[in-house]
């Protein structure tokens, strides 16, 4: 039975499309994708802006405990009424004339005087405005100013921390989709050429079974084993565009792009394992959070002790306006002696913040110190491993090479030549997968660090790379 072309032509097919991509789609260095990813990460971006904001609350709060001067001004109309009742006056003017002497009496009586109304109201009807000026000026507050400022500074500090963090996982998550998308279209071309040796092997295995030199059951074995290797290709086609997608989104990307540093391996060591712990404890984001909240802790035990504290301050007002304005100055104290809230529960409970911030920051740098040696060691054993994987790339390229001598002098098979095809396309792949290993395992170690931004520099010392 003839091998059908379209199979072939299949295959072919896949290596042309995946080279045609490859060349179609824009490249892009490394250094070149983390300038993008520190220029268009939302993540990153809204981490700065959490920095910013903190900035401009401390920048707002810089003149804090100041004076204060303010303008007070009201304008209204009214309209007064008061009733007066005269009933009792002229009940005592009676009395007042009945106790006169009979000749006044007489002489009252001949003059007719008037009695006042029973009552009388009064009216009073204007529009008044009035303007002042009033200033207050604290001169001693116990610090609790400084202690506001000291803890909106700590908070700055903070976010600052947590945007440092951010970037160094997006370094990371850059490496692991940079080189995994070189890994994958990497595995893809090894697939995608193992598909096209192996399908000539099957073209021959069908002209030698017509021959009669060859079993149907060793055509059927090729057949098998050209299927198994289309199936990896396609699978292998499917995670390199899988691969290049997460990619292009990581660098904001709208067209596709082609990662062109290669995947790469130091084999000289690193730096010994105290050079990275020292450096962990100097630059991790965490210990420099933990800081912070130990500040801030402190910053609020200080205001609770400011609030025990007397408070003076002067004021003063005046009237806004040209004569006669009434005016005021003076100083005042204020110190609260009793107060329903328990100062001392509060002051214990910030000491015991200071505490727990303390505590925080030792268990940190005891968990932070085993994440650099479990990653440096990672780092190591992937250099050793793929140190390893040298003798047997060599054995795998000289078993092919063995192997397609014999089937030229016909002492081997077809079938010896496909497994020995398929063999070395494994440990290549097998190989850029350590080295894909050994570049993540580096990419944590700095992370861990606080040192992520030193990436490009251990690319630039690379003795190895895996093209």
């Amino acid at each position: 039975m003839k091998t059908p072309p379209l199979i072939f032509k299949f295959a072919a097919l896949c290596v042309l499309a995946a080279t045609q991509g490859a060349s179609l789609a824009q490249p892009l260095s490394f250094d070149a994708a983390w300038l993008r990813v520190k220029t268009d990460s939302d993540k990153l971006a809204g981490a700065n802006a959490g920095v910013q904001s903190k900035a401009l609350q401390l920048q707002g709060l810089q003149g804090l405990g100041g004076p204060s001067v303010s303008v007070f001004a009201t304008s209204f109309i009214y309209n007064a009424n008061l009733a007066v009742d005269l009933g009792p006056l002229n009940q005592k003017l009676t009395q007042l004339e009945q106790g006169l002497p009979t000749s006044l009496q007489h002489l009252l009586g001949s003059l007719a005087l008037p009695q006042l109304p029973a009552s009388y109201s009064f009216n009073q009807h204007d529009t008044v405005t009035t303007g002042s000026l009033s200033a207050i000026w604290p001169i001693y507050a116990g610090g609790v100013s400084d202690a506001a400022r000291g803890f909106v500074s700590a908070q700055m500090n903070e976010a600052h921390a947590e945007a440092d963090q951010t970037e160094h996982e997006l370094a990371t998550l850059l490496v692991q989709r940079y080189f995994g998308a070189q890994l994958a279209i990497k595995a893809a071309q090894l697939r995608q050429a193992a598909v096209h040796a192996i399908g000539q092997h099957d073209d021959a295995t069908e002209k030698m079974l017509v021959a009669g030199v060859l079993s149907k059951i060793e055509r059927l074995q090729a057949m098998v084993a050209f299927e198994e290797a289309k199936r990896s290709a396609l699978k292998a086609q499917d995670d390199a565009e899988l691969a290049a997608a997460a990619l292009a989104r990581t660098v904001k990307s709208e067209s596709a792009v082609t990662p062109v540093t290669p995947l790469f391996v130091l084999t000289q060591a690193l730096e010994p394992l105290p050079y990275f712990l020292d450096a962990a404890s100097q630059h991790h984001p965490a210990l420099a959070k933990v800081a912070a909240k130990k500040t801030q802790a402190e910053q609020l035990h200080r205001g609770q002790e400011a609030l025990r504290k007397p408070q003076v301050f002067v004021f003063g007002q005046h009237e806004l306006k040209t004569q006669n304005a009434d005016w005021m100055a003076g100083v005042g104290v204020r110190w609260t002696l009793f107060d329903s809230i328990d100062r001392d529960a509060l002051a214990a409970s910030s000491q015991k913040m200071v505490e727990q911030a303390q505590h925080m920051d030792a268990q940190a740098r005891s968990d932070i110190a085993l994440l650099v040696e479990k990653n440096w060691r990672a780092v190591e054993q992937g250099r050793r491993q793929f140190i390893a994987t040298q003798a047997g790339l060599l054995l795998a390229a000289e078993v092919l090479r063995l192997r397609t001598a014999a089937l030229r002098a016909g002492t081997g098979t077809a079938l010896e030549l496909i497994d020995a095809e398929v063999n070395q396309a494994k440990v290549q792949t097998e190989r850029a997968q350590i080295a894909y290993d050994y570049v993540l395992a580096l990419a944590h170690l700095l992370e861990s660090c606080g040192l992520s931004e030193q990436f490009s520099s251990y690319i630039a010392r690379a003795d190895v790379k895996v093209n």
